[in-house]
């Protein structure tokens, strides 16, 4: 069986979506939306990207939106090598 989408409405009223695999572990939560079909064409952005995404490596924390060592330097500017979707 393949993962699936399931939309929810959260604790604050608003409809999300989230991303389950096949045995039903959730792989992610959408940000909140005001309805349904907004929802589904989160969903529909989601599908039509995920499969030619991009990966690349975040150089802040995406909690704080920080840099995990305040003390290091910044690495030199360099093109960015964007590894290809697996």
């Amino acid at each position: 069986m393949a993962g699936q989408f399931e939309i929810f409405t959260d604790a604050e009223s608003k409809v999300r979506f989230r991303l389950l695999a096949a045995d039903g572990t959730v792989l992610a939560i959408s940000t909140a939306f005001d309805d349904k079909r907004q929802a589904a064409d989160g969903i529909m952005a989601v599908r039509e990207c995920a499969g030619t995404g991009l990966i690349r490596e975040a150089r802040s924390n995406p909690w704080t939106g920080q840099r995990a060592s305040k003390s290091a330097a910044p690495p030199p500017r360099r093109h960015r090598r964007h590894l290809p979707a697996v």
